[in-house]
């Protein structure tokens, strides 16, 4: 068995590469993973791994629960199969427990038992050499065992031999290569695609491109490997792997027709990188020179299709942060004007900035840099992926930041408290979109629902009351603490400010991102949009009167006034609504509750959806086939838009629109009324003309419970 570690967050792109050396799988962990396999896969694993950090031998696990318990375990194992009597090797120990606490003294009682039993065994004591041993013994404490091993790699396998001198925040090699993995690069190489890093630093992303792309191995130019003074070394068999290596090296140059570039500004790095080029034996291959974003253009012929992959400055000074944005957007505009056709993929530990670039994203990983969160976004470039570039630094764009660790702490702790309750509470319910947070806290005045993966952030204008700053300061804090606490990635973040809608402006555009997907809510799919819409497509706090709809639908001819996306249409089509009619004046919205309609595979010759005012409708004299056995009419407070013929007013003009809804209902009908104004009043009047029962209580779901006044509900039948 062996212990393959890796960087963190690569763990299931290692599982892959093992498998294909024929190792498999037995368990994965944080950074590596447990796999079963040859010595020749392990020994392959060394040579050609581009991910790995680590190949350790598995020994065995001994018990570690005092210090004496650990002395023995190690003592009873045979050790003159491991490492030399007459040579030298040396202990690396991570991890504790309650007994042994420091990594020092585990690997000196390591060390001891080591020796010891050599020199019972032989006669012979082997020397301890931290520089230069000839095996290095891994031990790796969890809890009360120890894992003991042979770490066969040497040095960290990330450190492949053509890189002896660093440009400014190198990545390193493994890192550089599970980027190009994630970023689909071998498939594009395979359709001899080309690659361009246009901020190449030191090379190290166009040299990893290059011997992917040649199928050279990363580990061939290394000049030692941990197991080579190994006793249990099958020298043989490592020398065809080493033959079968070269091989491979002097087809792929023979065969390639592979052309790599890197530019940079700065000079030295160039220099660096050039140099680095050359141990890796890729001179003619990887051709890199001096020249900013600013300056990029393409000389010779290109392919049609390649990768822009690349690592900007992530502006950890406050000075370079301010030059991001610019830089940002060249990198947009040279991708677009030369590179058409072409994948970008950017690796950065500041996405905000991505948003200038001006193409929107469709796939972002979560990485580290070191012990630096980054990530890793890809982007097709394309004018139908074209959106404005905009700059996080302006006014009105809020960077995540804490200022008040104690506060932000606070939020955090909410959060975890709502997801052990609520979020629990949602996965028992099969409920893929709720609401978590709710304005909970006063420092916060947020709402906070979740889509499936995908956070939706709702801040309630403050009051004028409040200082702007102290808001944007907040509200920063919330962006650093949700994606954390949540474990989202901050791509799938969207934030709005919610205030009190007037006109039109629920109809009104917020962005133009076009980011549809499908979520489900009792067996019905709907499309939501988080970011192009004040409001996402799907009302969450009406769950239960949508089920309710749904569980009595049966058979029976449905209206959905206002219908908005016709959520509720499709909860009652799904639930065998004989035929429906909804209605709205957003052709938006219309076509939206279409395609609900029709991603549940659902007819819309009979289940129509129309543009129409709903208050002119209403007051126009029922025709024959407006008759109608179940009816739901949830209208918007207030509405004055220009499409409509009259201005609405929900307390105003309730009491008109039920009595002109009861109009198209059956005799043994329902309608089902419902709005959120806070501060409404049914007319009295109501109660006498009709049988008229409250059910506000029974639709307000789990999520909402904190919040009952987030609407009202009634069930409206004609007296018998």
């Amino acid at each position: 068995m062996f212990y393959v570690t890796c960087p963190k967050g690569i763990e299931y792109l290692l599982v892959d590469e093992l498998q294909s050396f024929g190792l498999e799988l037995v368990r994965q962990g944080p950074a590596g993973a447990w796999v079963e396999g040859s010595l020749e896969a392990g020994y392959r694993a060394c040579l050609w791994s581009r991910l790995a950090n680590r190949v350790i031998l598995h020994l065995a696990d001994v018990e570690a629960t005092s210090a004496d318990a650990l002395y023995d375990g190690v003592h009873q194992l045979d050790w003159t199969g491991h490492v030399p009597a007459k040579g030298s090797f040396k202990v690396t120990f991570s991890g504790q427990n309650e007994v042994i606490r420091n990594t020092q003294f585990g690997a000196q009682r390591v060390k001891d038992a080591v020796v010891d039993q050599l020199r019972n065994a032989t006669g012979e004591r082997p020397s301890v050499d931290s520089k230069s041993p000839d095996v290095v013994v891994s031990a790796r404490l969890h809890r009360g065992k120890l894992a003991l091993g042979i770490d066969l790699s040497g040095e960290s396998l990330h450190k492949r031999g053509y890189r002896t001198e660093k440009g400014v925040a190198p990545l390193k090699e493994n890192l550089a290569a599970a980027l190009l993995l994630r970023s689909g690069w071998p498939e594009i190489a395979g359709a001899s695609g080309h690659f361009i890093d246009p901020m190449c630093g030191s090379g190290t992303l166009v040299i990893e491109a290059a011997l992917m792309a040649l199928d050279i191995a990363p580990g061939r130019q290394r000049q030692r490997f941990g197991f080579e003074r190994w006793p249990g070394h099958q020298a043989e068999l490592w020398l065809s792997l080493r033959q079968e290596a070269e091989r491979r090296a002097h087809e792929g140059r023979q065969n390639a027709t592979l052309k790599v570039a890197g530019f940079d500004q700065d000079s030295r790095v160039i220099a660096t990188a050039w140099r680095n080029i050359q141990r890796a034996g890729l001179d003619g291959v990887v051709h890199v020179e001096c020249r900013t974003i600013q300056e990029f253009s393409l000389d010779g012929e290109w392919a049609t299709r390649g990768l822009v992959l690349t690592n900007p400055p992530y502006g950890e000074r406050l000075s370079e942060r301010r030059e991001l944005a610019g830089l940002y957007s060249a990198l947009g505009d040279a991708v677009r004007t030369y590179l058409d056709g072409w994948r970008l993929a950017v690796f950065t530990g500041a996405p905000e900035y991505c948003k200038s670039i001006g193409l929107r994203s469709y796939k972002q990983y979560r990485l580290f840099n070191g012990k630096l969160p980054a990530q890793l976004l890809l982007f097709e470039v394309d004018a139908a992926n074209a959106m404005t570039p905009r700059d996080p630094d302006k006014a009105g764009e809020v960077l995540p930041r804490i200022a008040n660790e104690q506060r932000a702490e606070m939020l955090a702790n909410r959060l975890k408290k709502n997801l052990k309750t609520i979020g629990q509470w949602a996965k028992k319910q099969n409920i893929e979109c709720y609401r978590l947070y709710d304005a909970d806290m006063p420092e916060f005045a947020l709402a906070i629902d979740i889509y499936d993966g995908r956070v939706h952030v709702q801040e309630y204008a403050p009051p004028k009351s409040i200082d702007v700053r102290a808001a944007r300061e907040r509200l920063a804090e919330a962006m650093a603490v949700i994606p954390e606490v949540l474990q989202v990635d901050p791509a799938d973040l969207v934030c709005k400010q919610r205030t009190r809608q007037s006109g039109a402006s629920q109809y009104e555009k917020q962005a133009v991102s076009g980011e549809f997907f499908t979520v489900h809510e009792h067996g019905c799919a709907l499309r939501v949009n988080l970011k192009d819409y004040l409001d996402t497509g799907l009302f969450l706090d009406h769950r239960p009167v949508r089920h309710w709809i749904q569980q009595h639908a049966a058979g029976q001819r449905f209206l959905n006034l206002f219908c908005y996306t016709g959520a509720a249409t499709v909860h009652a089509a799904v639930g065998g609504a004989s035929r429906s009619l909804s209605l709205d004046m957003s052709k938006t919205y219309v076509n939206w509750a279409r395609d609900n309609l029709t991603l549940n595979g659902q007819s819309l010759d009979k289940h129509r959806v129309e543009q129409a005012d709903c208050l002119k409708w209403l007051a126009a004299t029922p025709t024959a086939d407006q008759r109608f056995d179940l009816i739901f009419m949830d209208p918007p407070t207030f509405s004055n838009s220009a499409r409509m013929a009259n201005v609405l007013d929900i307390q105003r003009d309730h009491a008109t629109l039920i009595r002109q809804a009861m109009a198209r209902l059956v005799a043994d009908g329902l309608l089902i009324f419902s709005n959120n104004f806070r501060r409404f009043r049914l007319d009295a009047e109501l109660e006498e003309a009709f049988e008229v029962r409250e059910v506000s209580r029974s639709t307000i779901d789990r999520d909402f419970q904190r919040n009952e006044k987030i609407h009202r509900c009634w069930h409206i039948r004609h007296r018998a």
